[in-house]
């Protein structure tokens, strides 16, 4: 039997300082409709999709940010998109700004079931960024300042999802930059990773010298690389736009265990892509090149766990071996 899901990116237009809530609530419900429409049985929403990517204001009593935050879910404010999702009997995927109850802070994505019940949870582990204010950079960027790291690893679970068992695993963002993160779901046999984000098209950190063409290509790349190299699916989706005066590169994709993109968002607003996943694409991978078991050499890799900055190696001289 066919193991078939047909996933849905909803990407998001730009949500300005001065939007509420219920205005991008109202555009996601929008984005579910069109989803059920097509027959969307996933859809993944972007980081932070609830308000603007509000890490680029400088609050100096961080206390200041907290309506940013949410504090349960559902809220009053989110509710109707979990209506939406057992109307429509689609799961969905949302990013947003957590405070816990005891006062902590981070970048999370839920993973919710058609009937309402999160069925996974995931914190940002590779925050961006920088903590203090910049008077360099044009536009801050305060992710270290307004979230803490991750406490939950990169859990994967199997989820009932449109009637099959699957196994789903979330990151955020930067995340889907570092090789490590997609190594540990696949060491979990992820079939399904989802992810969200909002990423500026100029790179303040080099002051705005990088091309903007590989703004894309990199992000692009290191979704692909990860879904080859762990034989998996991946639902990256994107802000886009023009946002409280800054550029989002949007760019949403939906790539396949080869690491070949199946859709792509062609817009800066509102958009959803839809490219249906046959999982058992995810067994060539895994059973091949990455068969882990057999392949694996976890004794050569000491220094990825072990190690944090890079190091120079030694210098040679003769007579070395």
């Amino acid at each position: 039997m066919t193991r078939s899901l047909v996933l849905a990116a909803a990407q998001l237009g730009p949500i300005q300082k001065a939007e509420g809530r219920d205005v991008a609530v109202g555009r996601m419900v929008r984005l579910m409709e069109k989803a059920h429409q097509r027959g969307a049985e996933v859809v993944v929403f972007p980081e932070l999709a609830l308000t603007t990517f509000f890490p680029r204001w400088y609050e100096d009593d961080i206390s200041a940010a907290d309506h940013w935050y949410e504090t349960a879910l559902p809220s009053n404010e989110t509710a109707p998109l979990f209506e939406a999702a057992r109307k429509y009997g689609i799961a969905f995927h949302l990013g947003y700004a957590e405070k816990t109850p005891d006062g902590h802070r981070y970048n999370t994505a839920a993973f919710v079931s058609p009937n309402g019940e999160i069925m996974l949870k995931y914190r940002k582990v590779h925050l961006p960024g920088h903590k203090d204010y910049d008077p360099i950079r044009k536009v801050q960027h305060l992710e270290k300042r307004y979230f803490e790291v991750g406490d939950l690893g990169f859990p994967v679970i199997r989820a009932p999802v449109a009637g099959h068992d699957v196994n789903v695993g979330m990151m955020i963002c930067n995340d889907r930059r570092w090789p490590e993160a997609w190594r540990v779901m696949g060491l979990q046999q992820v079939e399904l990773v989802m992810l969200g984000y909002n990423t500026p098209s100029l790179n303040m950190d080099n002051r705005g010298f990088e091309a903007h063409h590989l703004r894309v290509e990199h992000s692009h790349l290191s979704i692909r690389a990860g879904c080859y190299q762990n034989a998996c699916f991946a639902v990256a989706t994107a802000k886009a736009g023009t946002e409280d005066g800054h550029e989002l590169f949007g760019h949403s994709i939906i790539v396949n265990p080869q690491g070949e993109i199946m859709a792509q968002a062609t817009s800066w607003g509102d958009e959803l892509i839809v490219a249906e996943a046959d999982l058992g694409m995810c067994e060539l991978g895994r059973t091949t090149i990455f068969n882990f078991a057999r392949h694996r050499r976890p004794e050569a890799y000491g220094r990825i766990t072990e190690q944090v900055g890079s190091e120079p190696p030694p210098v040679w001289s003769p007579g070395a071996r």
